[in-house]
């Protein structure tokens, strides 16, 4: 059954419809297939209009959308001989970050990526995406191995932000995020970067700081979630909606601005209503990605990734 976001109502309706009418007997007077077909260009028609002038605060509720494109969708779909790499040799293993060796399109990379989870079970085994220290430390492990193999390392992003409880913070939460993006930045290999749900303050850049960033369309990037914003500025989350205005998170305005490289399509209504045509549209984005910058030597790559990070914030909208 289709999950519906609260402006997402009018299609609810005509859906709701074409199930009933799906569910009549041929028999009668009603041609149950015409029917059908003019409902679903209805919902195509309301699909288009709704879609097509999304709010920032809209855009936060479809990035975060349950149906979305999850990491374990996308390495199940673009990722052959997956194998995971567990541990950071220091604490041990972070559910919340997936990375390992796999091939994509036939060519040897590094994997990572943040794991939200499905259903409750999967929620609370991967913290809701939200990594400890011991999964940054492990991201860096593996950025560090795909360094000395040369491999392109391949991130995917699709968190609320780095895990803010107190046992994180006594292993050194910000240690670890910082130590992350210095190891990105360094890295001799391409690290080709996709924002796929939320990108949460620097829980998310750690895992971005690449050669090349792209987004999802209806994905959202951000210093800190509106909700956060809202309740340090107005000293309350009810005022999520004008924050997510004043944050200019979407991926349009992250062009616009020069955060990000490239913005990918997402099918009509939203990754959620199609994963699989999403997800065909993001590999082929990678594999451009990875055509451009594969064979760059290393020190063209680090001194331009470090150059492109160092020069943000000079734009403006």
């Amino acid at each position: 059954m289709r999950n519906f976001l609260d402006f997402e109502k009018p299609i609810a309706d005509l859906e709701g419809k074409i199930e009933e009418l799906k569910h009549l007997s041929t028999s009668g007077d009603i041609n149950i297939a015409e029917e059908v077909g003019k409902l679903q260009s209805k919902v195509e028609r309301q699909l288009q209009s709704i879609y097509q002038k999304l709010t920032p605060w809209q855009t936060v509720q479809v990035a975060r959308h349950p149906d979305r494109p999850h990491v374990k969708d996308i390495l199940a779909a673009m990722i052959s001989d997956f194998m995971p790499l567990a541990g950071d040799r220091a604490f041990g293993d972070d559910a919340a970050v997936i990375g390992g060796l796999g091939r994509f399109r036939g060519r040897a990379v590094m994997v990572i990526g943040t794991e939200k989870g499905r259903d409750t079970d999967e929620r609370l085994r991967h913290n809701f995406g939200m990594a400890r220290p011991e999964g940054y430390r492990k991201a860096q492990r593996l950025i560090t191995l795909a360094n000395r193999f040369g491999l392109p390392v391949l991130t995917f992003v699709d968190t609320a932000g780095a895990y803010p409880g107190v046992d994180a913070e006594e292993r050194g939460q910000a240690e670890a995020i910082a130590r992350t993006i210095e190891v990105c930045l360094g890295a001799e290999v391409p690290i080709i970067v996709t924002i796929v749900g939320e990108g949460g303050s620097g829980g998310a850049v750690a895992l971005a700081a690449g050669d090349y960033v792209m987004m999802l369309e209806n994905a959202v990037y951000s210093v800190i979630s509106p909700e956060g914003c809202a309740s340090i500025l107005w000293r309350s989350a009810a005022n999520a909606q004008e924050a997510a205005e004043a944050l200019r998170m979407t991926a349009k305005d992250l062009l616009k601005l020069g955060v990000i490289d490239e913005i990918v399509s997402e099918p009509l209504g939203g990754a959620h209503r199609d994963p699989a045509a999403a997800l065909t549209a993001l590999s082929d984005a990678v594999a451009g990605a990875l055509a451009t910058y594969g064979d760059r030597p290393a020190e063209t790559l680090r001194a331009d990734r470090r150059r492109k990070f160092i020069g943000l914030g000079g734009r403006s909208l």
